[in-house]
């Protein structure tokens, strides 16, 4: 008897859930996701003074560090 009131309880459980409508996410003023863009092409010198391209870094981890004193 069991065995048989347990997929029953959980078939009630989750039918409310099932049933109820989709969230209004309009009326819970969550903006949409916008994946990241890719980074404009540019050139910097290295650190011995030679450019690097960053189309040259493609396929590498680059992190960008840069900062402002406004």
């Amino acid at each position: 008897m069991r065995r048989r009131a347990i997929p029953g309880l959980v078939l009630a459980l989750l039918l409310p859930l099932a049933a109820s409508a989709a969230p209004d996410f309009a009326a819970m003023n969550i903006e949409r996701y916008d994946p990241p863009k890719a980074a404009p092409a540019f050139t910097l010198p290295g650190l011995d003074g030679t450019p690097v391209r960053l189309a040259d870094l493609k396929g590498k981890v680059v992190l960008l560090f840069y900062w402002a004193t406004w």
